[in-house]
């Protein structure tokens, strides 16, 4: 089969591999039918994060399942699934706490061994743990199907971020960030019952987004700048709660700046770079919490699929490009310099 594989930054290739097989009875293989490129994959590709040289890449995808193992009890051949960016057993304690992304035999999609989620098929270890199924028909619906994508990642973070920072009916909420995971946590902040919502970002295509998923007002400026802006449109304040979605050393910095006394960030921008943003000092003397990581999507997925099929929430708009499989590089680039929000692999 064809998957896309990174040999070095900014080398990323669609190559044949071997076919994923069950290899354990727990497992199942999935035919993507929709997979896409996470702002997290351009560490990677810019070489910040470090991978093995012809790693697979790829951690979003659902589709068809095409064989279960014989330990599978909840899934069969013919089943439209979405898988989580990482893969949990069910059973374990972690799991019954929710925590799915602490399974001590849980993975990540792309580590090394494993298939990674843009590529023609994927081997699921403990599918039953991992895959949520998803309606029959929403495989002949374009949108709903692009839509239920999101559930693997960005709206399932974006809710973790919202859950995080203490997001609550009347509440004023900042996202920091305007990437697909700070315009998901626009539609997460909303969805719980957000008064108002100030997204901090300089795309105008993204923040036209954000508009859409629910935003009262737009910030389109960086560092100090921002900050008194925000200050300005809470009477000088800062919001209740903060969604951190970037993980740069600034827009942490911003995030505590931004917060009320009293109010809670959450973050799920994945950190790098040299420093953290943090002033533990001055979090302290205001009572400002913190909270995030990375977010169990496994245990988000249920509840946010439902109004996703309900038509509650829509996350589709944040893939505003399509490619085919063999297009991926051609995404990555179109990411990497910002011409391009989320693309989508069809």
């Amino acid at each position: 089969m064809r998957a896309t594989v990174i040999h070095a930054p900014h080398d990323v290739r669609v190559e044949e591999v071997p076919d994923p097989a069950v290899q354990h009875p727990t497992d199942a293989v999935v035919r993507v039918l929709r997979a896409c490129i996470c702002g997290s994959d351009l560490w990677a590709y810019r070489g910040v994060a470090a991978r093995v040289p012809g790693q697979r890449i790829g951690h979003e995808f659902l589709g068809i399942v095409e064989e279960a193992g014989s330990g599978v009890r909840g899934f069969a051949a013919g089943d439209l699934v979405v898988a989580p960016f990482v893969w949990s057993d069910g059973t374990c304690e972690y799991c019954a706490d929710g925590l799915t992304t602490s399974c001590p035999q849980g993975g990540f999609w792309g580590s090394v061994g494993s298939d990674g989620g843009q590529g023609e098929a994927v081997r699921v270890p403990f599918a039953d743990g991992t895959l949520v199924r998803l309606p029959a028909d929403a495989a002949s619906d374009d949108r709903l199907l692009t839509a239920l994508l999101a559930l693997s990642d960005v709206m399932g973070t974006g809710h973790h971020a919202a859950i995080g920072a203490g997001v609550r009916p009347g509440s004023t909420v900042a996202v920091v960030g305007d990437g697909a995971v700070g315009l998901c946590g626009v539609l997460a902040a909303r969805r719980l019952g957000a008064e108002r919502i100030i997204a901090l970002g300089r795309h105008r295509a993204r923040t036209d987004i954000a508009l859409t998923f629910g935003a009262t007002d737009i910030v389109a400026v960086r560092g100090d700048e921002a900050v008194a802006a925000v200050r300005e449109l809470t009477g000088g304040q800062g919001a209740h709660a903060v969604i951190e979605a970037v993980g740069t050393e600034q827009s942490m910095a911003t995030a505590v700046a931004v917060t009320r006394d009293g109010g809670a960030i959450g973050y799920v921008g994945v950190p790098h770079g040299s420093g953290t943003g943090l002033d533990l000092s001055d979090m302290f003397d205001r009572n400002i919490s913190l909270r995030g990581g990375v977010a169990p999507v496994r245990t988000y997925i249920p509840e946010l699929l439902a109004d996703v099929l309900d038509g509650t929430i829509d996350p589709s708009p944040v893939f505003d490009r399509t490619v085919a499989l063999d297009e991926v590089p051609d995404g990555y680039r179109a990411m990497d310099e910002r011409t391009a929000l989320k693309v989508l692999v069809k």
